[in-house]
């Protein structure tokens, strides 16, 4: 007989390289069972990022019969299972026809640089050329980044989906409403919605009265009957419609940043936290008043629970290439054969002065510098690949040494500890870098799925579900361990100040418009770079062996 451990509440989290399926006990916050999917992503050209939606999607339902067959194995029910949240990658475009349930393209990915060409002619549209000129509107800087100029990309480019429009069969969304829609019935009654976190991400959506904006979408071009019905982060959608979970209410939705930040518990004003993923997101709590950066960071929102209560929102400082980077080495160079080899050849404790900039898709803040790319310097005879690995850890943290002196400058209040998530936390050798470089304590969460606890905690506390309690005095504590910094800030300053030089070297390598025929430069990839290299070491020594 199954064993009943009161309600249970499952997660969907979708990320960039994985799709997982988790589920917690809604009293004590325990992560009973889940099953995980490596997702493959697709670079048909330089800077393009693509997945295929029904593989993310077929990955979603395998995760959840998987975790399911593995709770009968534990002997847990599943019919406690109460309620379901998703929690995503953002700004992810897809667009599909809700005739037949396809997707007519294959999604392309926040990281996508394809669209620096559309952003250019849209810059030649405003006044003065004013990356800004949505500000105020959507806390966003126009950019590669952001949904609207990936889905005018696919307007401009996709004669499939140009038609779908003229027909009225296209549906756009992001992963979250792709997901939602399919799970509850797609081409059969599917819901078309999104959430207030995700839709705060495409740059068509007014943060402040919380609607899809009609100037912007005019702006764009974009047709607004395709967007999704946005809701709350909170509230039942709709119910799954097939498989061993039929009939449980999908009730949280959460942008991925947004649902650690929840899941981190950081409900007050001047709370952040730090999510290590294939990106780097830091996310300040900024209360129901949004802050706009002067110093390169994002106004976005950070939750909105439940229909009639008000939107919070959040400072938010983005990083591209975190985790990547680690799979870059282990894919592209073959320094390691598994992204815990790159993190042992990291524990030389040392980059020996080589500092590594992993701007693969220009940077993002505090520069917002599409130019940008990849460079790794200070390398002299004496470095080898561990040197390097340990320079890839070190990036990682001066990316967020950067994002968050920009956050304190905003905030006016600087953070005496930082909060962080996500699967690099299991590093160690990152954690403690993180904390030498930052000069405070770095804290860790004993439970390191915040993600998909944020998503699980809004579909528990919804209204018509309510086995989950948002009241603070109510959550459980977590345990978490701290990473306290064991160097001088001396050190700290100088390693940080060299990390900036190299920052500007890499800068005004690209073109600003992106080659639409791979007319790459040589200078302009990396591996390219470590090509050139090897065979110029080799050259020499081949040289110095035969005498000559």
């Amino acid at each position: 007989m199954a064993a009943s451990l009161g309600p249970l509440v499952g997660a969907i989290d979708q990320g960039t390289s994985s799709t997982r399926f988790l589920v917690f006990n809604a009293e004590t916050a325990e992560l009973l069972s889940h099953h995980q999917v490596e997702i493959k992503q697709e670079f048909p050209r330089e800077g393009w990022v693509e997945q295929d939606p029904m593989e993310i999607l077929n990955s979603v339902y395998e995760c959840v019969e998987k975790t399911c067959e593995k709770m009968k194995e534990l002997n847990i029910d599943i019919s406690n299972i109460r309620a379901i949240g998703v929690t995503n990658q953002r700004e992810t475009t897809v667009v599909w026809d809700k005739t037949t349930g396809e997707p007519l393209y294959n999604a392309i990915v926040w990281l996508d640089l394809r669209t620096q060409s559309t952003v250019e002619h849209l810059l030649d549209k405003i006044p003065g050329r004013n990356k800004s000129f949505s500000k105020f509107k959507t806390g966003l800087p126009l950019s590669t980044y952001f949904s609207a100029v990936k889905l005018r990309w696919l307007l401009d480019n996709v004669e499939e989906i140009k038609q779908a429009v003229e027909e009225q069969r296209a549906m756009f969304g992001t992963i979250d409403s792709w997901l939602i829609w399919s799970l509850t019935g797609g081409k059969d009654g599917g819901i078309h919605c999104t959430d207030v976190t995700n839709a705060s991400r495409t740059m068509l959506f007014n943060i402040h009265s919380l609607e899809w904006d009609p100037e912007l979408c005019q702006f764009f071009d974009i047709p607004m009957e395709i967007l999704p019905t946005v809701r709350s982060s909170s509230e039942i959608y709709g119910v799954m419609e097939s498989g061993a979970l039929t009939g449980v209410p999908i009730s949280g939705c959460l942008g991925d940043q947004s649902a650690a930040l929840v899941g981190q518990m950081c409900f007050k004003d001047g709370q952040a936290k730090n999510t290590y993923g294939t990106g780097c997101f830091l996310l300040c709590n900024t209360g129901q008043k949004s802050v706009f950066s002067e110093h390169g960071l994002l106004t976005t929102i950070a939750y909105k629970m439940g229909r009639n209560n008000p939107p919070f929102y959040a400072l938010e400082g983005s990083v591209a290439i975190a985790g990547a980077v680690v799979r870059w080495l282990r894919d592209n160079l073959g320094i390691a054969q598994s992204s815990q080899e790159v993190e042992l050849a990291a524990e030389v404790g040392t980059s020996y002065g080589c500092y590594f900039v992993p701007a693969f898709s220009g940077l993002y803040a505090p520069y917002w510098e599409p130019s940008a790319r990849g460079i790794i310097c200070g390398l002299t005879q004496f470095t080898n690949k561990n040197h390097i690995a340990f320079a890839a850890l070190e990036a990682v943290c001066f990316q967020t040494r950067e994002i968050l002196d920009a956050m304190n400058k905003d905030c006016g209040m600087p953070l005496n500890q930082l909060q962080v998530d996500g699967g690099m936390t299991n590093n160690k050798i990152l954690m403690q870098l993180q904390a030498d470089i930052l000069c405070i304590p770095v804290v860790k969460p004993s439970m390191p799925e915040t993600t998909a606890l944020g998503a699980a905690m809004a579909a528990g506390a919804a209204e018509g579900v309510e086995v989950w309690s948002l009241n603070p005095g109510d959550l459980t504590t977590v345990t978490c361990e701290r990473f306290e910094p064991q160097i001088n800030p001396e050190e700290s300053e100088y390693r940080y100040a060299r990390w900036k030089k190299a920052v500007m070297k890499s800068m005004g390598w690209e073109k600003s418009e992106t080659h639409s025929k791979g007319d790459i430069s040589v200078f302009y990839s990396l591996p390219m770079i470590f090509f050139v290299m090897t065979s110029m070491v080799m050259l020499i020594a081949s040289k110095y062996v035969s005498g000559k």
